[in-house]
């Protein structure tokens, strides 16, 4: 019996400690959603990333890219000839011979190329540039909302591991209470031994679920650091919070009709079907004509072994234009009728999605209000399991009770702290998800 009480005593010992030490730690500064969020936001690997490739987009959308200006070229050069010449003259039949003929010609020059007309191709083709800038800044911003969400679920994800930790302490302190009645019930013959043993038992099953639950608020709390990317993963965060508060007052009209203006991927989907659009002008675009411009300035140098003259200088400017027209390249027929399906594709596709969206959105709106519904019954429910655990532990302490008995009700005051915990970090998670689709996750930020 000493051995199994010293047991206990070291249970209650470690218990009590990891609480003492979740307290005693807190010494990093007190965090609000808003801060979690600005800090991550300025921090986190993935959206450095997605902005750096947003930057790359928009370098790429300039004229130039598009083919709009000409290219300039400087271009200097050297050959020379070593050769044996053999020549015969037409009137007399006269044979000369020279050997080891070595003629030098030496250019320098700048040499400009702009095409001026391509088909509309070049237009074409700098509309698409600016379309992938704007496809770069809406996929940032996908990126943000997607970090949004996912923080957010997180720092509620965390207050719910807190609450939950709470109320295994909490029964934890009651079962605690019940093994001291039954022991000194016990003692003065009141209790039986076996109602003694099962309370010691219950006591232990209580003790264990707390620590376990410290495990899970401590991973929790490696993702929150992760997620706004701090290098210490298992740096102390304190948050303000500590309920999950739930926005009630959402309609479903005005989350759909925000959808449709400005959910992200449907914007996307656009800017897919404009860019598919583009692609097959720019198919079109060959059954035109096309215009080229080339200028040039140079000096070119000539030095010959037996010419009558042994050198000869050019400086000066050359101009030409080309104009053309592709009249068959075998490609063009089908490329334009697979371009032409793309586009399809990317106007079915958008469609799918706006479906998708609205079943989503359904389905996501459906839970909400059955949630809501049922945190209102389970803050009753909590109300009067309170009530029979108190009445029951009076009877337990008069004698009245079992010690199975008040294990029941000690067990559905706990069942329904644990109810309407989850009925709360899930209409929480149905919020998140709403105001995600609907483009309003930004509403954390305010």
């Amino acid at each position: 019996m000493k051995q199994k009480d010293s047991c206990m005593r070291r249970i209650i010992y470690i218990v009590t400690a990891c609480a003492f030490l979740s307290v005693s730690t807190a010494k990093a500064q007190v965090l609000t959603l808003k801060e979690c969020l600005e800090e991550g936001l300025q921090n986190n690997y993935s959206l450095r990333i997605v902005h750096n490739e947003e930057q790359i987009n928009k370098n790429n959308a300039t004229l130039g890219n598009a083919g709009y200006l000409p290219t300039l070229d400087f271009s200097a050069g050297y050959t020379g000839n070593l050769d044996n010449i053999e020549t015969k003259a037409r009137a007399t039949g006269e044979i000369t011979k020279h050997n080891g003929v070595y003629d030098q010609t030496i250019n320098v020059g700048l040499n400009l190329n702009w095409t001026i007309f391509d088909g509309f191709n070049i237009s074409t083709t700098y509309k698409q540039l600016k379309e992938l800038e704007r496809q770069g800044e809406t996929n940032t911003r996908i990126a943000i909302e997607d970090f949004i969400a996912a923080l957010t679920s997180e720092y509620y994800n965390f207050i719910q591991q807190k609450i939950r930790l709470k109320n295994f302490h909490y029964a934890m302190s009651l079962s605690k209470e019940r093994l001291r009645i039954a022991e000194a019930s016990h003692l003065v013959g009141k209790f039986s031994g076996l109602d003694y043993q099962q309370a010691k038992v219950d006591f232990n099953a209580d003790s264990a679920q707390y620590i376990k639950q410290q495990e899970l608020l401590h991973s929790s709390r490696i993702q929150l650091n992760e997620l706004m990317a701090n290098n210490n993963v298992n740096q102390n965060i304190i948050i303000k919070d500590s309920t999950i508060d739930v926005y009630s007052d959402l309609q479903f009209d005005d989350l759909w009709n925000s959808t449709l203006a400005t959910n992200a991927s449907l914007l996307k989907a656009d800017q897919n079907t404009v860019l598919a659009q583009l692609d097959y002008k720019k198919i079109n675009s060959r059954n035109y004509p096309y215009l080229k411009l080339n200028t040039g300035y140079g000096y070119t140098f000539n030095k010959y072994d037996i010419n009558a003259n042994s050198r000869r200088g050019e400086l000066g400017f050359n101009a030409g234009i080309t104009v053309g027209f592709k009249i068959f390249d075998g490609n063009r027929r089908r490329e334009k009728r697979n371009a032409s399906l793309a586009f399809k594709n990317r106007r079915l596709e958008r469609q799918d999605l706006e479906l998708a969206l609205r079943s989503d959105l359904s389905n996501l709106w459906q839970a909400y209000r059955n949630n809501l519904q049922l945190l209102n019954l389970e803050r009753q429910n909590l109300i009067t399991a309170k009530d029979n655990h108190d009445i029951a532990m009076d009877r337990y302490i008069q004698g009245d009770l079992s010690g199975f008995e008040v294990r029941e009700a000690q067990k559905s005051l706990l069942d329904a702290e644990e109810r309407i915990l989850s009925a709360e970090y899930n209409t929480k998670l149905c919020e998140i998800s709403l105001l995600q689709i609907s483009g309003k996750i930004t509403k954390y930020l305010e």
